[in-house]
């Protein structure tokens, strides 16, 4: 049984965390849920269990400075962290265990594996391009996602471009092509729905509570090598 408070509650992804967790009631027990109406502070957390961050960068803030004081494990799914909170991630992780990653879904982890390989191979011969489209209310662009597809691809990251698209309520798409002179290779990944990223951040949330320190990303999660 893994206690779980969420920081970012009322959001579209915090939401879709607390009712998954409240279906799962043998795995998991809601031990708080911050938002607006009642913020997070360092006093917020008692006990032990893990802190899912899903508010923003200040909120990401709080969220390391009370899963520190309280001795909690951290999922941060927040995107858009400036160099000082990364930073400041990185201190943290001294001292409690935290994941964090642009995207908590498997799918796309796993495309980033691929990409290394296809990167690693193609890179010199083929131009690459990342597409990627989100809904209307996403602040950051490009996207925390399509950077880590980029940042994937090691040294052919360098000659990529982004092309980012907010239409509608689209939950995600990303695209990435290989364009070469005789062929063409297109890797897209697309959520049909939140919860491939709430699933994936209480997957994550199982997997820090059993760790002392340490900052971990989703492929260590999924056991990547």
């Amino acid at each position: 049984m893994v206690r779980i408070a969420v920081n970012g509650a009322a959001g579209r992804m915090g939401s879709r965390i607390l009712a998954l967790v409240a279906a799962s009631p043998d795995k998991f027990e809601i031990a708080g849920a911050f938002d607006y109406d009642k913020k997070l502070t360092t006093d917020s957390l008692e006990g032990k269990g893990v802190l899912i961050d899903f508010s923003g960068p200040a909120g990401t803030v709080m969220a390391l400075d009370a899963a520190t004081k309280a001795g909690w494990g951290l999922v941060i799914g927040t995107t858009g962290l400036d160099p000082n909170t990364t930073l400041l991630t990185e201190a943290r992780s001294k001292t409690i265990p935290i994941v964090y990653s642009a995207n908590m879904s498997v799918g796309v982890n796993l495309v980033a594996e691929v990409l290394k390989l296809l990167a690693k191979q193609l890179g010199r011969e083929f131009e690459i391009s990342i597409t990627e489209t989100h809904h209307v209310h996403k602040k950051d662009k490009p996207s925390g996602t399509a950077l880590m597809l980029k940042q994937a691809m090691g040294e052919a990251h360098r000659g990529i471009e982004i092309h980012s698209f907010r239409k509608g309520e689209i939950v995600g798409e990303h695209t990435v092509l290989f364009s070469g002179p005789a062929e063409t290779i297109e890797i897209t990944h697309r959520a049909q729905s939140r919860d491939v990223f709430a699933l994936g951040a209480l997957m994550a949330a199982v997997f820090v509570a059993a760790k002392k320190n340490g900052l971990y990303e989703m492929r260590d999660v999924l056991g990547l090598p």
